[in-house]
């Protein structure tokens, strides 16, 4: 294990799976090691190591949830300004929702990641070149899986918590219903028990956009260009689905931009289309393609029915029972509407789990849970004193 410290917050790395016997089994049925995972820790472990909190990134997040760090080694130049300051650094702190005085926080970096854990991008110790295409296509079990040899090194056995919002939902979901008694305490906002209609449709428009780019060469393209149209349009095509139309107005300047090679015949006239390829431009500079191709993937294979191998969704938490569930809804969200998130709720009922269900009402869009702690907090904070 080493360390990467700046200022107050530190990405650290555990390796595991140097031999056969320690690798990660994949649910595809192979073995896949060394395993880089990259995480981050706020707060104290105590002596007990009862006060740990499990928290599940999103799609494009990553190990750093709160606190600034200006630079992590392995992730290079998409380590940006954009990066630096914690993504739920208004929930997780001294006194805050999640609060470090009382509670020990890690987050991880998704096997498959672009962070800092092993992904795409990483040297394959084989060929000593990146994996790439050869990368396998994982599944959300895989990247619980791949934490859990983490846990163990920590002497982590249960989780006071687990929080996890939108992708992040749904690796809670998983990891607490295949892994029941290592948590008591379960907290979603803005998913789902699987991944919706038209979550697949834009997911496989992405995917599409992604792979038609010809710099994306099947997955091979770390020694030359990189599909950055490809990836630039994936997210537009996403984008949508996470800001609220109010939000996105209010967000956009009153100024029409384009570089010269975005478009041949179309011309940029409307603040809203500078806006749309503002956040693809900004997004490009941050991620790898490979990573989001293989989140997206996962995310529009993931059904917590297939997942537990259950009869129906009556019966997914049958496990569960002495857990408490809190889940969010909010109002204005169409990447994962409010029935998804009633869905868990009714499931969770018919199982008989002690839960809750909080709608909240927000002009933000999905994004809320990312820039609003208000609507959240006295709720999380009832769950966690309970």
């Amino acid at each position: 294990m080493n360390k990467e410290c700046a200022l107050n917050v530190c990405t650290q790395f555990y390796t595991y799976g140097d031999s056969a016997q320690d690798q990660l089994l994949l649910q595809d049925g192979s073995s896949f090691g060394p395993i880089t995972i990259a995480y981050e820790t706020f707060g104290k472990l105590n002596e007990s190591k009862n006060n740990a909190i499990l928290l599940f990134h999103a799609l494009s997040g990553s190990q750093h949830a709160a606190g600034n760090n200006p630079s992590v080694d392995p992730a290079g130049e998409r380590w940006t300004s954009e990066c630096q300051t914690g993504w739920w650094d208004a929930f997780v702190g001294s006194g805050k929702m999640l609060d470090t005085d009382h509670y020990f926080i890690i987050c991880c970096n998704y096997f498959g990641g672009c962070y800092g854990s092993t992904g795409p991008s990483s040297i394959n110790p084989a060929t000593d070149k990146p994996y790439g295409g050869s990368f396998p296509h994982v599944q959300f079990s895989d990247i619980v899986d791949a934490q859990l040899p983490l846990f163990s090194h920590l002497g982590i056995d249960h989780f006071y918590a687990v929080i996890g919002s939108s992708l992040g939902g749904m690796m809670a979901l998983n990891f607490s219903t295949r892994y029941p008694t290592k948590t008591n305490r379960v907290i979603t906002i803005a998913c789902g028990l699987r991944a919706p209609t038209l979550t697949k449709v834009h997911n496989l428009e992405q995917i599409l956009s992604i792979e038609n780019d010809p710099n994306f060469c099947n997955g091979h393209y770390y020694d030359g260009p990189e599909p950055l149209r490809g990836l630039a349009l994936a997210r537009m095509i996403s984008h949508k689905t996470f800001v609220s139309l109010a939000d996105m107005e209010a967000r956009m300047n009153d100024r029409c931009e384009q570089e010269k090679d975005e478009f041949s015949w179309y011309k940029i006239r409307r603040p809203l289309e500078s806006y749309l390829l503002h956040q693809g431009r900004k997004f490009v500079r941050r991620f790898d393609a490979n990573t989001y191709l293989n989140l997206i993937a996962a995310w529009s294979q993931f059904d917590l029915k297939n997942d537990l191998k259950a009869v129906s969704d009556q019966t997914l938490f049958q496990s569960c029972q002495h857990q408490n569930h809190l889940i969010f809804s909010i109002d204005s969200d169409c990447c994962f509407y409010p029935e998804e998130q009633q869905d868990v709720f009714d499931a969770l009922q018919a199982s008989g789990v002690p839960s809750t269900y909080q709608i909240v009402s927000s002009e933000k869009g999905h994004d809320s849970f990312l820039l609003e702690p208000n609507l959240y907090q006295t709720h999380i904070k009832e769950l966690l004193d309970s």
